[in-house]
Formats: structure tokens, C-alpha cells, sequence
């Protein structure tokens, strides 16, 4: 076969190049991936807080849509029953989100079945992205006691609101310091503000500043419990509570005292916002 010319050869090539360019254009274009729906931490913790504390199944406004893709999420791994994928974050789903936490190596504080960014997002994975996310932060130092970041610019912005300065008597993280405490300054976000000096007008005015800027926070006195006179604080969504502090956040929403007699709340009346929710409105 006689071989073709040079001339001949690139004719070839370009006409080859033409049907394959056509026979591209005329192919289907590739679907685009589906969108993931998304979960908003910041509901989905916050009914993780109240919903446990509830006498009924009453829905945290806001939440249901972002707890039902957590709930499904758990359901396909086998720690949730059908029947509990409702919308409601209560005790059942606490538990099996608590197992999910376990099933990824976390204990102690990272176990305690409230959502952190670190197991939300796993859980997500090919499911849903996490929008809205809350993290504590670093640990730090404030005076002689411990907190987390998120815990110190709450307090920051209070002592600005305030034009004064808060000394604290108890920090975070702080696993039996205080028998008094039952364990709510155990995890972080909860600190208790000395009050020596204040009038009662002051410690009221504390107090509110204090909720003001994302704490459920409470002047407590002597007649309550085994401790002197004081402003317990504690941070509303920090994910670092610890379980009986997740408690009191959860009375505080309900309109109790966070004390074990649940009593009503004497606290100062004050919109509840959390942190997050603050810097959006300022």
C-alpha cells in the first residue's frame, strides 16, 4: 500500500480531529450533583438543650427540618428507632447521638449527646452540609480560672455593656471543684460572677447584661443553696456543657430557676438570645 503524502496525512488528522469535536458536541452534558440539604447547628443545638427538658413533645421552633436530617441520619446507622425520627430532640435521640459520639472514639465531654461541629459534620457526610456552626474555642485563662474563647468574649462584651469589670469565682471545666455546683461547671461555658461590693440593684443589673449577651444567668443567695452570694452563669449553646448544665439551659427556656427545686425563673426578664444571635442583632 503506498503510503500517503505529507499534505494527504494532515487532511487525515484534521478530519479525524472534526468528527471526533462533533461527535463531543452532540454528547449529553453530565447531570449536575444534587444539592445537600442543610442542617442549621444552631437550631438543631438549641432543641438539643430544651426538648429533653420538656413535659411534652413540643417542637423547638425552627428546629424540626435540621433535627429530622440529623434523626435520619441516625436511623441509617442503626441508633435510632423509626418511630423517634420526628423532629424532637429529646432524651431518645440525646442517647443515640451520644452513641454515635462513642462510635467515633469521643468520651467525657464530647459524649455527652449534644452536637459539636467535629460529629456533626462526619454525620453528614453525603447526607447534608452544617451551616450556622458553633464552636467553643480554645481554653484560656480568665484571672485564675478557665474558660473557652467563646465564653470570654460573652463575658468581654458584658463588662463593656456594664463599664465594669467582673471578677469570677468559679470558671469552666472545673469537674468536682464544687459539690455545690452538681457538676454544671464540669464542662465549659459556665461561670460563677462574685458579687461582693454589689448592691442588689447592681447584681440585678449583672445579671440581665449577662442574658443580654447569650448567658442564662441567675443571682443566687444563700436561702437556695449551700453557697454565698452570687451570679451563676452559664453560656446557652456552648458545646462543651456539660449534661447537668445542659439541663439548666434547658429550664432557663422553659421559664425555670435551673435549681433542682425547678422553681419559676427570678431572673431579671430579658429576650433569650444566644451568643450567635446577639452579634447578628449588633
Amino acid at each position: 500500500m503506498k503510503p500517503l503524502s505529507s499534505a494527504a496525512g494532515l487532511t487525515a488528522v484534521v478530519l479525524l480531529a472534526s468528527l471526533a469535536g462533533a461527535s463531543g458536541a452532540s454528547a449529553a452534558p453530565l447531570p449536575k450533583p444534587k444539592a445537600l440539604p442543610s442542617v442549621n447547628m444552631e437550631a438543631v443545638v438549641k432543641a438539643a438543650q430544651i426538648d429533653p427538658q420538656r413535659p411534652d413533645n413540643t417542637l423547638t421552633p425552627g428546629a424540626k427540618a435540621s433535627v429530622l436530617l440529623v434523626e435520619k441520619a441516625l436511623l441509617d446507622r442503626h441508633l435510632l428507632d423509626k418511630k423517634w425520627v420526628d423532629g424532637y430532640f429529646g432524651t431518645t435521640t440525646i442517647a443515640a447521638y451520644a452513641k454515635y459520639q462513642k462510635s467515633l472514639g469521643y468520651s467525657g465531654l464530647g459524649a455527652t449527646g449534644l452536637p459539636g461541629k467535629a460529629s456533626l459534620v462526619k454525620l453528614g457526610e453525603g447526607r447534608f452540609k452544617v451551616t450556622h456552626i458553633i464552636t467553643p474555642g480554645a481554653r484560656v485563662k480568665v484571672g485564675a480560672f478557665v474558660v473557652n474563647t467563646r465564653t470570654q468574649k460573652m463575658l468581654d462584651e458584658a463588662q463593656r455593656l456594664l463599664h465594669r469589670r467582673l471578677t469570677l469565682d468559679q470558671g469552666s471545666y472545673n469537674p468536682g471543684g464544687d459539690p455545690t455546683s452538681a457538676g454544671t461547671h464540669d464542662g465549659g461555658g459556665v461561670v460563677d460572677v462574685d458579687v461582693k461590693g454589689m448592691s442588689a440593684e447592681t447584681r440585678v443589673s449583672v445579671a440581665r447584661t449577662l442574658r443580654r449577651v447569650g448567658f442564662a444567668a441567675w443571682v443566687r443567695n444563700p436561702a437556695q443553696g449551700d453557697w454565698p452570694w452570687h451570679i451563676h452563669a452559664a453560656a446557652i449553646s456552648d458545646t462543651d456543657l456539660s449534661g447537668p448544665a445542659q439541663h439548666q439551659i434547658g429550664a432557663y427556656y422553659l421559664g425555670l430557676n435551673g435549681l433542682a427545686d425547678h422553681g419559676p425563673d427570678d431572673g431579671p426578664k430579658v429576650p433569650i438570645r444566644t451568643w450567635e444571635e446577639y452579634l447578628r442583632l449588633h
